[in-house]
């Protein structure tokens, strides 16, 4: 969710939207029971991290940028849960909230810095004029990204690890 300010929407992403995802974590005994909804929950997982995904390379708004990458991590954890990996899930959720926490106020300070501006196609130089900044949103955009060494490549790796060995489909690549 865009939220009218970056803490707001922080506060949103941190308590409303990933307490579904916890739910759902919470009560998996219940969908331990049935097949076709984890099938369900993983479809619509990965449909929600690409769809969300590609809308936010799109965005020019930082706040709106920040969301749908919110969004897109909601459907890798999805995707967690319709696999039957909820500790996975789990695992991933955590990290999202510290990278995310710093992605958010970042952008928050650097809104705040810029005289509220939001485009982020006239926030060009922040390396100069926000060195601190520019490092944090780099460092949290690594991690978001799921680069080597950084939070977000464990917990993804684990997923897309997952989903290889639960959804296999045979060809001529795979072996």
């Amino acid at each position: 969710m865009e939220g009218p300010s970056p803490v707001s929407a922080l506060i949103h992403a941190a308590t409303m939207v990933t307490a579904g995802i916890f739910l759902i974590i919470r009560s998996s005994n219940l969908f331990a029971h049935s097949t076709n909804i984890a099938t369900v929950m993983a479809i619509v997982g990965v449909a929600t991290a690409f769809f969300a995904a590609s809308v936010g390379l799109v965005q020019f708004d930082i706040k709106k940028t920040v969301a749908y990458s919110t969004c897109s991590q909601l459907g890798y954890m999805m995707f967690a849960n319709g696999m039957m990996q909820y500790s996975t899930s789990l695992f991933h959720l955590f990290n999202h909230a510290f990278f995310k926490a710093l992605l958010f106020l970042a952008a928050g300070s650097i809104i705040h810095s810029m005289g509220n501006q939001q485009d982020m196609r006239k926030m060009g130089g922040l390396m100069q004029i926000l060195p601190f900044f520019y490092v944090i949103i780099s460092i949290a955009s690594l991690a978001l990204a799921g680069f080597l060494f950084y939070a977000g490549f464990y917990s993804k790796d684990l997923i897309l690890e997952t989903s290889i060995m639960t959804y296999r489909v045979e060809g001529l690549f795979l072996y």
